[in-house]
């Protein structure tokens, strides 16, 4: 049995054979698809603008378009709405609304909201406090804000732009990182909201961060947009609701009383 091994023909000089070879041989020989290391190069700088598009455009909606639309609280609650479902379709979010797991844990961290409004409302100086704030809903009345706009311009359009699509995208290639991206990104989008109710930018911003962590904690426990979205719900809801039923309560002790 012949012990000699039979050497491959050597390709000529300058042949494409023999340019790919050194090229894009490496130490161990081994010869690389041509192209690798640009085509990651591209593929890195592809996935950067993807994101830096998620992130820049709620905030320029937020910020920047939909104020400069003038448009009432109709209107509003129709084009957040209409940017929420073409964002999420632009960027392939998922929201997973019809989720067992979601649901109850959204119903369970609701509830303890309501449960802390409803407290609230049962201690009379706090009540009292309660009524005699301002409103500060839009020119419609607080059960169609509470019922409709809340819902739908506010909880549903951001829990599919936030929670649904901009996080989990962030998360996929930065992940905890991109958790917190996500959810100063939610943060950063009440800034145009805060300068016009006159509240403090940079207390409004933390607030809304943290509870887009929490939002976000949510989403990431159960998978489920829809559990976050519960939560959002119970606290808007119940922030507008609240001082309504406290100023009816008050008003319906002081007739008593007369």
């Amino acid at each position: 049995m012949s012990t000699r091994t039979h050497a491959q023909p050597a390709a000529a000089p300058g042949s494409p054979d023999m340019g790919a070879a050194q090229r894009h041989s490496d130490v161990a020989g081994m010869p690389r698809p041509p192209g690798t290391a640009a085509s990651h190069r591209h593929s890195g700088m592809l996935s950067a603008g993807i994101h830096a598009a998620a992130v820049a455009l709620p905030l320029v909606w937020s910020n920047r378009v939909l104020p400069a639309l003038d448009l009432d609280v109709r209107g509003r609650t129709a084009a957040n709405t209409a940017f929420a479902l073409a964002y999420t379709f632009a960027f392939q979010g998922n929201p997973r609304w019809i989720s067992a797991h979601g649901l109850r844990a959204g119903a369970v961290a609701g509830g303890v909201v309501v449960a802390g409004y409803g407290a609230a409302l049962a201690i009379p100086p706090i009540r009292r406090q309660l009524a005699g704030s301002a409103h500060r809903g839009p020119a419609v009345s607080t059960l169609e804000w509470a019922a409709l706009h809340i819902p739908g311009g506010t909880v549903f359009s951001e829990e599919l732009v936030y929670r649904a699509t901009l996080t989990p995208l962030l998360e996929e290639s930065y992940g905890r990182l991109g958790r917190w991206l996500g959810a100063l990104t939610f943060g950063l989008s009440h800034v145009r909201a805060a300068r016009s109710a006159d509240d403090p930018i940079l207390g409004t911003v933390a607030v809304t961060t943290t509870a887009g962590l929490v939002f976000d904690r949510l989403r990431l426990r159960t998978g489920s947009a829809s559990a976050p979205a519960l939560l959002h719900l119970a606290i808007n809801a119940g922030g507008a609701l609240a001082p309504f039923a406290a100023r009816r309560g008050e008003g319906f002790l002081v007739g008593g009383r007369r």
